[in-house]
């Protein structure tokens, strides 16, 4: 009765799971069937999954021609990148700082990194644009990059992570003579590479996925990241070309997916360590 009641327990599980993997997976279904149909039978009164007469060549070439989508994805990595390398380097020292040593203004410190968290960016879009403007670096890569160069997020992730490491530890590394910077650098970075990588994955997605900002800051196509370049790409000429515009979106996304496969098994790991041992 009990494998019984076991082996129902999973199948009801697994179902109530797969069900929710492709409540998630229906638009990116969906994405990939548009992108391969003509403009003729995404309209048609019929609703099919399988299109009729495959168009991914004819929609993939016009996604590729009609805007430098090499550019836009090159960008996209740029910027991501960027950031997210900024983020760490700002963040990792910070929350060990708040973490490992003893000063007074830790608390208030911990108080102003979750006041943080509750600053959306577009509360402070107005002043960085008249800020960017006044300085001329708007359409460029500092004017993309610098307003998320401090993530409090990041602080609060790395904040949990490092409380969980042994105090002996540290110790020991000051006892042999290390500096704060050398235990930063050789202790606390390889043991918070679970953390980092599960960052990486917020970072990125957010970054990358964000139409917002870019949209304040640059007009020119040349900076355009992903997101941008789609809006871009629907004015050279694609008008409502729905299978082109989804085949364009497929290349946007497709990296993002890749990343989060590769990197899935650390991110889960990461997530987990930082919320039980926080």
């Amino acid at each position: 009765m009990s494998a019984h009641s076991l082996s129902l327990g999973r199948i009801l599980r697994f179902a109530i799971l797969t069900l929710g993997a492709l409540i998630f997976l229906a638009p990116y279904i969906f994405m990939i069937s548009t992108a391969g149909k003509a403009q003729s039978e995404i309209f048609s009164s019929s609703l099919t999954l399988i299109p009729e007469q495959w168009s991914y060549v004819e929609n993939f070439t016009k996604a590729l021609s009609r805007v430098s989508m090499l550019t836009l994805l090159l960008n996209g990595v740029i910027v991501c990148a960027m950031i997210f390398v900024v983020q760490v380097v700002v963040a990792i020292p910070c929350a060990y700082a708040m973490a490992k040593l003893k000063f007074r203004a830790a608390r208030l410190m911990m108080v102003l990194v979750m006041l943080g968290l509750l600053v959306p960016i577009h509360a402070t879009a107005l002043p960085l644009y008249v800020a960017f403007d006044r300085l001329a670096v708007l359409n460029s890569y500092t004017a993309l990059v610098a307003p998320f160069s401090i993530s409090v997020f990041a602080i609060f992730l790395f904040l949990r992570f490092f409380r969980a490491l042994p105090d002996d530890l540290i110790q020991a590394a000051r006892l042999d003579g290390m500096s704060e910077i050398g235990i930063v650098a050789r202790v606390v970075v390889p043991n918070a590479w679970p953390a980092i990588t599960a960052f990486a994955i917020f970072s990125v997605v957010a970054h990358w996925n964000d139409l917002f900002w870019p949209l304040v800051v640059v007009s020119n196509q040349d900076y355009a990241t992903p997101p941008l370049g789609l809006l871009f790409f629907r004015a050279a000429e694609a008008g409502d070309d729905y299978g082109a515009l989804m085949a364009a979106t497929l290349i946007i996304t497709l990296p993002l997916v890749a990343a989060f496969l590769i990197a899935q098994k650390r991110f889960v790991e990461g997530i987990t360590m930082t919320g039980l041992k926080g």
